[in-house]
């Protein structure tokens, strides 16, 4: 059964009270907020590349409370082992049993700062995770529970000592951006309120853990008409035949994407996509999905342009497939 236009405005309601409360925490930031939200009611991931001290973890610990769920902050670090991120089998003498320890990826909101200063094993340790919200450990697999989502960060400016995250890996972040500096009124506001050192402490939960779960199941069976659906597979194909590009938007990318549309059209009360919401998320959720020919990217290609060419040149459908 298809998502109904009062559940559509039940759903946009529910939104907004997230983003205001996550926003009293981080302030001057919604639009971030919302691609945050966006995620982790579509069930993915977000890699934030952004500068030291710009309110990642706040982001994290703010959105967290907002949902009345648990978070974590694993430091990566190059010494940093896979078992110190997904928990360790330990021999109990007392009952002769094995007893599993949970490491921190076991938690609702869970913040992998700098991920790309820990070894390619250790990032490995991840990919199970991200994909399937479970970690298999001595050939047991272990739910991590719903909702779960990896707020991944990486400095972009201090690369010594880091190992680049694999393709296959930033495939597993559903969308890619930058929370960046305040604004002036919005620094003014930080600077007001620097004797809180933990803002998001004083936020009173909007919703419960399972009701996130119930948000996302809703937001599963918002409408997509095959014309919108044919229009993100020919932009993720274009993407792949650019002259400029070595590896274009996967499947999973374009999957993201539809998964990532429900959501955006639910929160403005939509219970149908419309290719506007395609063109909005492009950015986001494929500029890290793109690899460059790296002739073409010393010529000045970036990501962002080829999209922003590919979503000029394909023209969005006009009327419903019938």
């Amino acid at each position: 059964m298809s998502m109904t236009p009062e559940q559509a405005a039940w759903f946009a309601g529910v939104f907004e009270r997230l983003v205001d409360n996550v926003g009293r925490a981080v302030l001057g930031k919604p639009d971030v907020v919302r691609l945050v939200l966006t995620a982790m009611l579509a069930e993915g991931h977000v890699l934030l590349e952004d500068a030291p001290g710009t309110g990642k973890t706040s982001l994290a610990k703010a959105l967290a409370a907002t949902v009345q769920g648990s978070s974590s902050r694993i430091q990566f670090t190059p010494d940093l082992l896979p078992s110190d991120v997904t928990g360790v089998t330990i021999y109990d003498q007392n009952t002769r049993t094995f007893d599993f320890h949970r490491g921190p990826i076991f938690a609702s909101i869970v913040l992998a700062d700098e991920i790309n200063r820990a070894s390619p094993k250790t990032q490995s340790a991840l990919l199970e995770v991200m994909e399937e919200s479970r970690v298999t450990i001595d050939g047991v697999a272990h739910e991590v529970g719903r909702p779960f989502l990896v707020i991944a960060t990486q400095n972009p400016i201090e690369q010594a000592g880091t190992y680049k995250l694999p393709e296959a890996q930033l495939d597993r972040f559903l969308i890619k951006t930058s929370i960046g500096y305040p604004d002036l009124a919005s620094a003014e506001r930080i600077l007001a309120g620097a004797a809180d050192r933990n803002p998001s402490a004083g936020l009173t939960p909007v919703i419960t853990t399972g009701a996130v779960g119930d948000m996302a199941d809703l937001a599963a069976t918002l409408h997509v008409d095959p014309a919108v659906l044919r229009y993100t597979a020919q932009l993720a194909e274009s993407t792949r035949q650019a002259p400029e590009t070595v590896l274009g938007v996967s499947v999973r990318g374009t999957l993201a994407m539809v998964r990532a549309a429900k959501i955006r059209a639910a929160s403005q009360g939509r219970h149908y996509v419309l290719p506007d919401d395609i063109k909005a998320l492009a950015h986001p959720v494929w500029s890290h999905r793109i690899v460059l020919d790296p002739e073409a990217e010393f010529s000045g290609a970036t990501p962002d342009s080829i999209l922003a060419r590919v979503v000029d040149d394909i023209a969005a459908p006009q009327a419903r497939v019938a």
